[in-house]
């Protein structure tokens, strides 16, 4: 090709709508990307608006799909452990579980157990004993 048609292609790349990349760097600092909001007065951090992990657990504690989940642990009746395969910061990120079963009101975790690289879930409906069902978890926060 010829200069000018490489430069026409640059020109055209430049004002495309659509970009494509394997790898986003911040300019100012490597892992900090400012995203601009749905308003257009506000922006995000990229890194900070990610969910770090999710997990789909059946009533075994085995996993149906995941995200920086290593394993999971049945402990007992409607008592399970997950495992980050990339740790968190510490034990203050937020925890968001759900369930799959209609009869479950109830799904939490116990900030005791709560750690860096683990979490539990417990699950039960209403103030009854413990029930095994499928479940489901998220994590916002800061990794290691």
């Amino acid at each position: 090709m010829s200069r000018a048609a490489d430069l026409a292609a640059l020109i055209v790349d430049i004002n495309t709508t659509e970009a494509k990349t394997d790898e986003l760097t911040g300019k100012t600092t490597a892992g900090s990307i400012a995203v601009t909001g749905e308003g257009n007065s506000t922006t995000t951090n990229l890194q900070q608006g990610l969910v770090k992990h999710w997990m789909k657990g059946n009533t075994d504690a085995s996993l149906d799909d995941s995200f920086n989940t290593s394993s999971g642990t049945d402990n007992a009746q409607g008592q399970f452990t997950y495992t980050f395969t990339n740790n968190m910061n510490n034990a203050n990120y937020s925890l968001q579980c759900t369930s799959h079963s209609a009869g479950i009101v109830e799904t939490n975790t116990d900030s005791q157990t709560t750690s860096s690289h683990k979490f539990q879930i417990f699950s039960r409906p209403g103030l009854s004993s413990f029930a095994d069902v499928e479940h489901l978890g998220l994590v916002a926060g800061d990794l290691a």
